[in-house]
Formats: C-alpha cells, structure tokens, sequence
C-alpha cells in the first residue's frame, strides 16, 4: 500500500513520482481516497508530513526492510517495489517490460513522519460525511463531490494545512466521544 500512513514510521514510495519529485522535507502530504461511485462519498485517509526524501528505494530498502513489498494473507504490504540488486520485484505487477518507468517510479522515496490517519470505522464514516465540506471551505472552492472541490496535486498554503490537520483531528476526537 502508498503511501503507508499507519505506522510510527510513515512513507511513501511508488505512487504519484511526479508528487514524490516536487516535495521537499518539511512539506506535507495528505491522501484522498479513491472513487467508489457516486453512493460512496471519497475522503481525506490522512496525511504525514515529509521527513527526509531518499534518492531511490536502493537506498530505503537499506533505511526500512520492513517496507519491501510482500502479502499478508491476501493484503498487499509495502511499498518498496525494488529488489537488493536494483531489479523489480516479482510481486510489483505495474509496468513489467518498461524499465523507464520502472526506474521513475522506485525514485524520491520519501520518509514520513508526524502521520495522521482516520483508521476506526467511526472516523471513517465521519470523514466521508464531512471531508469534501472540510475541503471546500479550506479551498474556498463550492462543490458537493470530491472532484469538483479537489485537483490532482492541489498545493495547500502552511494556515490549510493546519487547517486541514485540526480538521482530522476533529474527526479523531469526535469518534472517541
């Protein structure tokens, strides 16, 4: 899974290289859930701000084993997609006989920390009711689905970003009420 938000040691490592290039440490990034139809509202996962950016996932394979990519059960887990001597791992099924892009994806893997992440059924429900009215407001952008309030890669100012984590934190805090 990436970016992996749920640990003490957040990280991000194949998704979005174009985001992955452009962040620097001290930055934040949050992440937006994906589409379910038009009954399933979207909503902010959470986010974690940039701690170091490693060159490529040689690198953070050295930093953080644990996040090679594997299955637990049937759940894909990590989010490191290069194997020890620079080859793609088996498990990694995006892209097979594109090296290119095989060698963009594996660059710019970042290193989390402070994460935040709605993870209880609770927050989660919670979050798909209000993140788009959370977003829009943060924004000042009207809309009533995720797409219309959110561009891809949206740049967020450092007063919405604080805006946006107490926000999640809200969320957090209401759900243990």
């Amino acid at each position: 899974m990436d970016p992996m938000l749920s640990s003490s040691k957040p990280s991000m490592g194949t998704c979005r290289p174009d985001l992955r290039r452009m962040v620097k440490p001290g930055d934040h990034i949050f992440v937006i859930s994906g589409s379910r139809g038009r009954t399933i509202p979207q909503y902010v996962i959470g986010g974690m701000q940039i701690d170091k950016k490693l060159d490529d996932q040689l690198e953070a394979l050295r930093h953080r084993p644990e996040n090679a990519v594997r299955f637990e059960g049937t759940q894909r887990a990590g989010n490191i997609i290069a194997l020890p001597d620079g080859t793609q791992h088996p498990l990694d099924d995006h892209d097979k006989r594109d090296r290119e892009k095989f060698e963009s994806r594996i660059k710019n893997y970042i290193l989390g920390k402070n994460p935040v992440m709605l993870v209880t059924p609770k927050e989660v429900e919670i979050g798909r009711d209000r993140s788009v009215g959370i977003l829009s407001n943060i924004f000042d952008v009207p809309g009533h689905r995720m797409q219309q309030v959110v561009g891809r890669g949206r740049k967020l100012s450092h007063a919405q970003v604080d805006q946006l984590l107490r926000a999640l934190d809200d969320i957090k805090r209401e759900a243990r009420s």
